[in-house]
């Protein structure tokens, strides 16, 4: 048996965060699942609870919505619910010219990517607080490193979510609550499409992201970049590697 229950996944219906809900069904956690798709919410938790004695919760969410994180909160203290592991993996991005994208976009993009990702860890680690016991994951990027050209307010954005993990991870270290910031490279997902660009031929799966950050996790690693080339990449100079960055997205541009 581990010692935590309850894995909250927002994000859950694809990608990185639907491999993590895999992950952790298969290691006998129960979830608690947030998207804005409960269809195939729903259906990733019935898939999940015949294969595994687990129990499975779905909550239906747009996390850029006004109060949506306190609807979060709300909904699952109504369930009776504790929060072991919070684990914030929705998030959005584009590829393009800053100057040519909707200020909509981006305001949309820093609501889910920075507020929302900051009000569920709020609401959360107080309650981790008091029980003095707790793991908070929050996705970041291998952009969190450096400046991105061509994704310049994504890039920004997970570098918040860096630098915030390691500052709370510190605040909240005496609480036995621990904070650790998931950086994945490129993965062969839908962010690509969404973002308005082509995949990486060199892209790791999201299967190979999750399971790397989860027992990563387990092991309190607070800064969680999956992949040798990844690790190597967050290791060289930013005045040399948002140039690279530079000529890579715009080559990945439709």
């Amino acid at each position: 048996m581990n010692n935590f229950d309850t894995v909250l996944i927002t994000g859950a219906s694809s990608g990185i965060g639907y491999e993590l809900a895999k992950v952790f069904a298969e290691n006998n956690f129960n979830l608690i699942l947030i998207a804005r798709n409960i269809n195939k919410l729903d259906k990733l938790a019935y898939k999940l609870m015949d294969k595994y004695d687990i129990e499975v919760n779905t909550i239906e969410q747009d996390l850029c919505e006004s109060n949506a994180a306190q609807n979060v909160y709300n909904n699952i203290s109504k369930l009776g619910k504790k929060v072991d592991i919070l684990i914030n993996n929705a998030g959005i991005g584009y590829v393009g010219l800053f100057h040519e994208k909707s200020i909509d976009d981006d305001i949309t993009m820093l609501k889910l990517n920075i507020a929302a990702l900051t009000e569920l860890t709020k609401l959360f680690a107080r309650d981790m607080v008091k029980c003095k016991k707790g793991k908070i994951l929050n996705v970041a990027s291998t952009g969190s490193f450096s400046p991105g050209p061509f994704t310049a307010v994504y890039y920004a954005t997970k570098a918040y979510v860096l630098s915030f993990s390691q500052a709370i991870s510190e605040e909240l270290k005496p609480y036995n609550v621990i904070v650790s910031a998931l950086c994945p490279g490129a993965t062969k997902t839908n962010f690509s499409k969404r973002a308005g660009k082509r995949d990486n031929k060199t892209s790791m799966t999201p299967n190979k992201v999750a399971k790397d950050a989860y027992h990563q996790l387990l092991k309190n690693k607070k800064v969680i970049v999956p992949g040798i080339m990844n690790k190597l990449l967050v290791k060289l100079p930013r005045n040399l590697v948002y140039k690279m960055i530079g000529k890579y997205q715009k080559k990945l541009m439709k």
